[in-house]
């Protein structure tokens, strides 16, 4: 039976070749416009770790002083920590994994003679960064604990600049010259680049960056490289990055339950506890813990304008429905004559509606098929922009599906008013005029 009344749809839709064409077209591009937007918002508010984020959190405690005007009516903690509660917490060791970090970006000196000096972004970390953050290796690994400790001359390459550095050849225990400083290369990663890049500070890197190096952090300071990201000074803590005055580190924990995390937040009321004992932490208790997920949310990861957009171009296609409906009901009820025969020879209403229902289900799949083209154009738009999150604008499997069941779904209620009103329709009268 579906069969025939795909059969009886496609030969309706040929007898009114204008309206057809009207509805794929105003169905088309209604899905075009919306599915351009949600595909990109889908690709900037994925889960960059999906495997591991759920054991992932930023831990927010607050030094400043309660004078601090941009902090005065803000009630959730500071986002960075100083120098010497990220040596605390590191040191106290209370979650399963922890790592401090800054952004960075160093010249990078080739020894090869061919090759000038560039710089490349990359991140000062402690050691367990790599196993905290599940990095794939090519080759090598991370460095350990004991390396912090001794500042060792270490570091990690992406596979991007070892390929620069190195062409094909593993980059391993050969040296990289960075800054005025050489380091030994003790691993390489295969391509490691998680979208958004969640572990930093969220601002224009979010998007499309790459950390081509990763250095201990304990090394950075104490040879005084320069780092990227915010540095929030006050009282007497001047420019000293070792300063509990200021604030510049990112810290994140590994904590695998939710009883963990718990403990964890008790652990960081107490050390906020112990450090007003010291003068310090004037503010009242109040530490926090993101998970992955929720810090993203957190920190406008999806710019307000791009969902506002997307809920404009859903309201286009709102709009094309609306006039779908129109169209489908001066279709249906053309069709009055041709419905009544078919109720007289003995058609049930539901056939009736059955048919009508693959009817504009056919049309939302051509639809979805003009739709998804014009989507893709919109997406190709969507990449020539200079934003970090342009290149990521491709539709995947889960987007491809999405359009045509969106393209069908909308056309089958477009055509529920339009087919329960043609079903409803006195037969007699009709057949008394024919």
């Amino acid at each position: 039976m579906f069969g025939y009344y795909l059969l009886l749809a496609t030969y309706s839709l040929k007898r009114s070749r204008v309206i057809t064409v009207l509805m794929i077209l105003a169905i088309g591009l209604g899905i075009g416009a919306s599915m351009t937007m949600i595909t990109v918002l889908h690709v900037m508010s994925g889960d960059p770790l999906p495997d591991r984020s759920a054991q992932l959190y930023v831990p927010l405690i607050d030094p400043m002083p309660v004078s601090n005007d941009t902090k005065s009516k803000n009630t959730t903690p500071e986002a960075d920590v100083t120098w010497v509660d990220a040596m605390n917490l590191l040191h106290d060791a209370r979650a399963e994994r922890q790592t401090a970090m800054a952004a960075a970006s160093l010249p990078v000196r080739p020894q090869q003679s061919n090759l000038r000096p560039f710089f490349e972004n990359g991140h000062y970390v402690t050691a367990d960064f790599f196993p905290m953050f599940g990095t794939a290796f090519r080759a090598g690994s991370g460095w350990t604990a004991q390396d912090d400790a001794e500042h060792a001359r270490v570091v990690v390459l992406n596979t991007e600049l070892n390929r620069k550095l190195f062409g094909d050849a593993s980059g391993i225990g050969r040296t990289v010259r960075l800054k005025n400083t050489d380091f030994r290369v003790v691993g390489v990663l295969d391509n490691w680049n998680p979208q958004p890049v969640f572990y930093t500070r969220i601002d224009d890197r979010a998007f499309g960056s790459t950390d081509q190096f990763f250095l201990p952090l304990q090394t950075a300071q104490e040879l005084g490289f320069d780092f990227h990201g915010r540095f929030a000074c006050w009282g007497d803590g001047g420019d000293n990055r070792t300063s509990d005055h200021c604030t510049w580190l990112q810290f994140w924990v590994q904590l695998s339950d939710a009883k963990k995390a718990r403990a964890y937040g008790d652990y960081l009321a107490d050390y906020w506890h112990d450090q007003q004992t010291h003068g310090r932490f004037p503010r009242p208790v109040n530490p926090q813990l993101y998970g992955l997920m929720d810090w993203l949310v957190s920190q406008h990861v999806v710019p307000d304008d791009l969902r506002l957009q997307m809920w404009l171009a859903i309201g286009f296609l709102g709009v094309c429905m609306i006039n779908i409906v129109g169209l489908l009901l001066a279709k249906f009820l053309r069709r009055s004559g041709e419905i009544s025969v078919r109720r007289a020879l003995g058609a049930r209403k539901r056939d009736i509606f059955l048919q009508l229902g693959i009817e504009s289900a056919v049309i939302g799949l051509a639809g979805g098929t003009l739709g998804l083209m014009l989507a893709e154009f919109g997406l190709w738009t969507v990449r020539q922009r200079p934003d970090g999150y342009a290149k990521l604008a491709q539709m995947d499997p889960t987007m491809l599906l999405a359009t045509f069941a969106l393209a069908i779904v909308a056309s089958v209620l477009a055509g529920l008013l339009p087919a329960w009103r043609a079903c409803h329709v006195t037969p007699a009268l009709q057949l008394k005029t024919q």
